[in-house]
């Protein structure tokens, strides 16, 4: 049933899909399933070659489509009456190329509007990948029929097709995919909330509205799990009618030390609601492995610890990681901005904890450089400062100045943008130079 109201709500508009990566190729394949006469139209600043060939040969094929790859796309918006647009497309550099009845929408909000199965959406800036697959594992263990999707790298669309009442779906919610929802999930998880995405939003309270849609549209049936240690949170869930569930950091035993507490509390939080036992809770828990860049152990080479944090892109991720990692005496940070950073809590936690060794990367090293020097003026000694425009030269200088015994970490408190393509990219790098220079004498 919810599948022939989805087709009525799209059958008459004339559709345009914006934005052709990942989630624009599902958003394509899913219409076509759903409608295979019907005229399309994709629109990207890429041109066609730089997609899969596999698609190319796909959309050439399809006579039924109007394809707009080119840098000026954005000029066929005004010719068509709905968008479904990617998360990543901007609202303001859209906005006056388009008609003024033209509906905008995304495949998050068409998966809230139609799925008939329980939501449970996770949100916050971050920790939201860790909680989602944690949620899953436990799911996984009780037989539970559930969906790991959203912003962990799973598009919704063609999922959607095969939803059941039955079915759990664990929603990972970027910003960007909750801006503009109007339905709420079942089960909300609120993790933190830090600055981020300033590149992206004008200020940080356009930013923290973003995220509200997590709760805005939930009922006291629902259920909303959040960070109470935040006061931002606890401000901001205020006006939320569901059920409210407060988390708390605990220390727990028997958990992978490199495991963050507040996704593991937001997960055991879930599974209680869903009445999973703590029996099955501990066991999916005992065997969970954390996700790759985030305090990933690569392993010990040349009796030193290396872990990769890649994906900690804000000092309060890195903040986290030296907090719960121990011994460590080699730290590499740095990297491109996303608007204004303070670096003022990340300088004082380096120095308290007597990191010996800080490798820099631009364009951000200087000035996380120029905070620890600040800062140091109260202490007698300051850590070895190394400045590098290489993943290669970064390792190499670990394996020299790391005492033996102790940890290395890479966790830049910063995006990637300004040497490598992706945080992905920054943590492949970083683990394959470990293990080259590991193996040489």
């Amino acid at each position: 049933m919810f599948l022939q109201k989805l087709k009525n709500k799209l059958e008459n508009e004339k559709i345009l899909i914006l934005g052709f990566g990942k989630e624009g190729t599902d958003n394509y394949l899913t219409l076509r399933k759903l409608f295979p006469e019907k005229k399309l139209a994709i629109a990207d600043k890429l041109e066609l070659k730089n997609f899969d060939k596999k698609i190319q040969r796909i959309l050439k094929k399809d006579k039924n489509l109007k394809i707009y790859f080119n840098k000026n796309y954005l000029n066929s918006l005004k010719k068509y009456d709905l968008i479904i647009k990617t998360p990543g497309i901007n609202m303001k550099e859209i906005k006056q190329f388009l008609k003024k009845r033209t509906k905008i929408t995304s495949q998050t909000e068409i998966f809230f509007e139609y799925c008939p199965s329980k939501i449970i959406g996770v949100t916050g800036t971050k920790g939201k990948g860790t909680t989602c697959s944690l949620i899953y594992q436990i799911l996984k263990k009780t037989k539970i029929n559930s969906y790991l999707i959203g912003n962990i790298g799973t598009p919704v669309f063609q999922i959607l097709l095969k939803a059941k009442i039955d079915d759990i779906f664990i929603y990972e919610l970027s910003c960007h995919q909750l801006q503009n929802l109007k339905k709420s999930p079942h089960i909300a998880v609120f993790l933190n909330l830090y600055p981020d995405h300033l590149d992206y939003y004008q200020n940080l309270k356009e930013y923290y509205k973003a995220k509200e849609s997590i709760f805005k549209y939930q009922t006291k049936k629902d259920y909303l799990i959040f960070n109470s240690e935040q006061k931002i949170l606890r401000d901001t869930i205020k006006k939320s009618k569901a059920k409210k569930i407060p988390i708390k950091i605990k220390t727990r035993k028997d958990i992978p030390k490199n495991l963050n507490l507040l996704d593991l509390e937001a997960s055991i939080s879930v599974a209680k609601i869903l009445k999973i036992s703590e029996k099955d809770i501990k066991q999916a828990i005992k065997s969970f492995k954390p996700l790759e860049h985030r305090l990933e152990f690569i392993g010990k080479h040349k009796n030193i610890e290396f872990y990769n944090d890649s994906f900690a892109t804000i000092p309060e991720a890195t903040i986290f990681a030296i907090n719960t990692l121990k011994n460590i005496k080699t730290l590499i940070l740095g990297g491109s901005k996303k608007g204004k950073i303070d670096f003022t809590n990340l300088a004082k936690k380096v120095l308290k904890n007597k990191i010996e060794n800080i490798i820099l990367f631009p364009s951000t090293g200087q000035e996380i450089w120029k905070e620890i020097l600040n800062l140091s003026k109260k202490t007698k000694k300051i850590p070895k400062k190394f400045f590098v425009k290489s993943m290669s030269d970064a390792v190499k200088i670990a394996y020299k100045q790391t005492q033996k015994g102790t940890v290395c970490l890479l966790s830049p408190a910063c995006a990637s943008f300004s040497i490598f393509k992706n945080y992905k990219e920054r943590g492949n790098l970083f683990k394959k130079y470990v293990k080259i220079y590991g193996k040489k004498p």
